[in-house]
């Protein structure tokens, strides 16, 4: 499954091997409940956005206006999309509630994941790598439940195979070759990509490859594709 990179952990971190077994469990019994859910930075993918807009039936046009926060700095190749949290003093997020998390079949990958980390790369041949790392914070009281699970059972468990499937569709795009020898979009082109990818299904009607017509992945596929045609080729190309 993997082609490991050379990790420096903090202490808090480590791998976590196939088959590794380890103990953790959420829920509303443990003491430290939805406390992961406050004062965090958490990036969302054009799967999550998918997700999510899709859980609260809107638009992604208008999960971005109304819940995330877009961010291009000094060095970025592509804009970064944020959660927004709420500004009640714990920086929550806008989905948390005392019983838990109010769009829980839509929650993002990172909360899945969580008390893992994934990593994924592509090599020279084309191939895709992912590592995963265990994150055991001193603040998660979640490990000491006594519930045993290893790395399979888990993605299984949270429904992670999808988001990381499609999260591996965008590395033909962000590790393109023509990027590492120093391609940079333009500002148009920075737009191109948020409206792309981070409203699906609009772009999918645009397209004539709609929900209806095809899978997610085969969506999130297809908007990969155009956005690399564009970008790549010496052609203009209108999405």
């Amino acid at each position: 499954m993997t082609d490991e990179p050379d990790l420096h952990l903090s202490e808090h971190v480590s791998r976590l091997r196939e088959g590794e077994n380890f103990t953790f469990a959420c829920h509303p019994g443990v003491d430290c409940f939805t406390d992961c859910c406050r004062q965090l930075d958490l990036a969302l993918s054009p799967y999550d956005v998918l997700r999510l807009s899709r859980e609260l039936k809107i638009s992604g046009k208008e999960f971005l206006d109304r819940y995330a926060v877009v961010e291009f700095e000094e060095g970025d190749i592509f804009p970064h999309v944020y959660l927004g949290m709420i500004d009640d003093g714990r920086a929550s997020c806008p989905f948390v509630s005392e019983q838990g998390c109010r769009v829980y079949p839509g929650r993002p990958a990172a909360c899945r994941t969580y008390p893992l980390g994934r990593g994924a790369r592509r090599d020279e041949n084309g191939c895709d790598h992912a590592f995963f790392v265990l994150l055991k914070e001193p603040h998660c009281h979640g490990f000491a439940a006594p519930d045993t699970i290893n790395l399979e059972l888990w993605i299984a468990d949270q429904g992670l195979a999808d988001y990381y499937a499609a999260n591996d569709c965008l590395l033909s795009l962000l590790q393109h070759e023509k990027i590492k020898q120093g391609f940079r979009p333009s500002s148009a082109q920075r737009d191109l990509y948020l409206n792309t990818l981070y409203n699906l299904e609009e772009f999918g009607t645009r397209s004539g490859c709609g929900p209806s017509a095809m899978t997610d992945l085969a969506l999130l596929r297809s908007a990969v594709d155009r956005l690399i045609e564009t970008y790549f080729n010496e052609r203009e190309t209108t999405i």
